[in-house]
């Protein structure tokens, strides 16, 4: 072999008649495990990153359960704890795409993106190694703010199998919402610019069921909360968890744990193959 050229991988522990393709399978899943790890191990080494993401769920309770919630009414006398809840689960999984782009915007600008690209790994592993290693801590910060809630006096009266079903959805959406994130930092000149997506992420967290229901909105705006993703998926954990619903009788509100399902599954085909491609198209 001449000097310059990148080694050749060792054969994977495949039968000899194994194709072309399933070869390209393992290391792609191969590749994408080892992108788990290292995001991993960085997140591990950056103490203050952790503690943002520990600090975050904590100031969202307190500020909206016990500074605003006072004043806040959702109708049938339901006691606001148990209804914001939810909603702040789900906000914080939505939230989560904005950290999602500014790693890629930061390892783009670093030109880690880059030496990534001349490495012999699979063209997707760095994408989608990065949408694995960000449901593992969104796992994390879950069981952070189910602590917190079960600590303030949160409980949920839907029985073992439904509570973890609403985690699962939860998860679901984060992980539907990554790809969001990954393509917006791909397409996201620089870190300032990253930035601004808080602007984005505002509205879209904000503008829901997370803290009011639709039907107390204007009519405009109700409509845009009904059909938020993230309505969705607040309306369908609370039903699961037992706890206070929004009052509205519209297709998307009674239909809430359908399209928590939904939404993610389209989210997912769609952003994937644009973070994809994008992701291939860098330096062209």
């Amino acid at each position: 072999m001449s000097s310059g050229t990148a080694p050749e991988r060792p054969a994977p522990p495949l039968a000899l008649d194994d194709t072309g393709q399933e070869r390209r399978l393992y290391w792609a899943v191969t590749d994408c495990l080892t992108i788990v790890r290292r995001e991993l191990t960085h997140l591990a080494k950056q103490p203050s990153m952790v503690a943002w993401q520990l600090g975050f769920p904590i100031v969202s309770v307190l500020l909206f359960v016990y500074v605003f919630g006072s004043a806040m009414d959702v109708g049938e006398g339901a006691d606001y704890k148990s209804f914001a809840m939810p909603g702040l689960f789900a906000m914080t999984m939505a939230f989560g795409f904005m950290n999602t782009a500014m790693a890629v915007v930061i390892e783009k600008e670093r030109g880690i993106t880059d030496r990534f690209r001349s490495m012999p790994m699979a063209p997707s592993a760095v994408v989608t190694g990065r949408g694995v290693s960000d449901v593992v801590q969104a796992s994390f910060d879950l069981l952070v703010m189910a602590i917190i809630a079960l600590v303030i006096g949160w409980r949920s009266d839907g029985g073992l199998w439904a509570t973890l079903g609403a985690f699962g959805l939860l998860l679901l959406l984060r992980f539907a919402l990554i790809w969001i994130g990954v393509f917006l930092g791909l397409i996201t000149p620089n870190q300032e610019a990253a930035g601004n997506l808080f602007a984005v992420a505002f509205p879209f967290g904000m503008i829901s069921s997370v803290f009011t229901p639709p039907s107390m909105m204007p009519d405009w705006l109700g409509a845009i909360a009904m059909w938020n993703p993230v309505s969705s998926t607040a309306n369908a954990i609370r039903d699961l968890f037992g706890n206070p619903m929004p009052t509205g009788d519209s297709w998307i509100e009674q239909n809430a744990l359908l399209m928590a399902i939904v939404w993610p599954l389209v989210i997912t085909a769609v952003f994937v193959p644009l973070a994809v491609r994008r992701y291939q198209a860098l330096g062209r």
